[in-house]
């Protein structure tokens, strides 16, 4: 049984503080902790911590999304679930591994950038990884690159981690570069990436993915990735596509994007 943690977030009114600034406060020995939504080396840490922060008080429900249109694609194409070999990036600590697990997949291997997720994961879910690299994937080394080919992913997820600095677009494309030709991208966004009016680095490379031939698109639905803190809902995009051929090293200059 998973230790329960009190948490309280700050007061709503005259606040206006985006995904990325937002926090909360966990009370341990009477003292009251601020930690923001993204400091997940000091949330993984704390057994249970993640998981009613974001699924039960949150109602996130991305992972299980994400996977219901991965094997929606998969059962389309007739392809069977378990013979995937998969690459969680920014796997944290296996939410969307062990929904992967479900599938049947043959081989699921994670990667997160902080020691503390690899860390949480082994503690929390440890039959879900067959192993776990912490890596930054914008300067893989030499042996790291070659231990990832050696697995021959034939599919990349990445839930709840792509657009706000937490893995940027250099690291997911190095990632999406290790899939093979056939293979399977499934990942959700925030829904004004896809907007034209968004210039970020990472909107205007997912769009470039979108409609390059590159990737086949299989499944983009909309729909609410968790509650704000105000209670209000916010729409992400999940999205699976199928990569037609291999991505050229040159694809993420030529996008605009450093």
């Amino acid at each position: 049984m998973l230790a329960r943690h009190r948490i309280q977030f700050p007061p709503v009114h005259g606040h206006n503080l985006s995904q990325a600034e937002a926090y909360f406060y966990i009370v341990e020995n009477g003292d009251h902790i601020k930690l923001r939504f993204h400091d997940y080396d000091a949330i993984y840490t704390r057994p249970g911590l993640y998981e009613q922060l974001f699924y039960e008080r949150l109602k996130c429900t991305s992972p299980e999304k994400v996977g219901e249109l991965l094997q929606h694609s998969l059962a389309a194409a007739r392809q069977n679930g378990n013979e995937l070999r998969v690459l969680d990036l920014g796997a944290g600590n296996g939410m969307m591994g062990e929904v992967i697990r479900k599938l049947g997949a043959a081989r699921v291997v994670g990667a997160d950038i902080i020691p503390e997720a690899r860390d949480a994961a082994y503690r929390d879910r440890p039959s879900v990884y067959d192993d776990y690299y912490v890596a930054d994937f914008t300067a893989l080394t030499d042996k790291q690159l070659e231990g990832l080919r050696e697995w021959n992913f034939d599919c990349l997820t990445s839930v709840a981690a792509l657009g706000f600095g937490d893995i940027p677009p250099a690291a997911f494309f190095e990632a999406l570069r290790l899939v093979t030709a056939g293979g399977w991208v499934a990942f959700n966004i925030k829904e004004t990436f896809l907007d034209h009016n968004d210039q970020t680095g990472f909107s205007r490379f997912v769009r470039e993915l979108i409609f390059s031939k590159y990737l086949q698109v299989y499944q983009l639905e909309r729909y609410v990735h968790r509650l704000s803190m105000e209670g209000e809902p916010l729409h992400y995009y999940a999205l699976v596509g199928r990569v037609t051929a291999p991505v050229p090293a040159e694809f993420l200059s030529q996008t605009g994007v450093d």
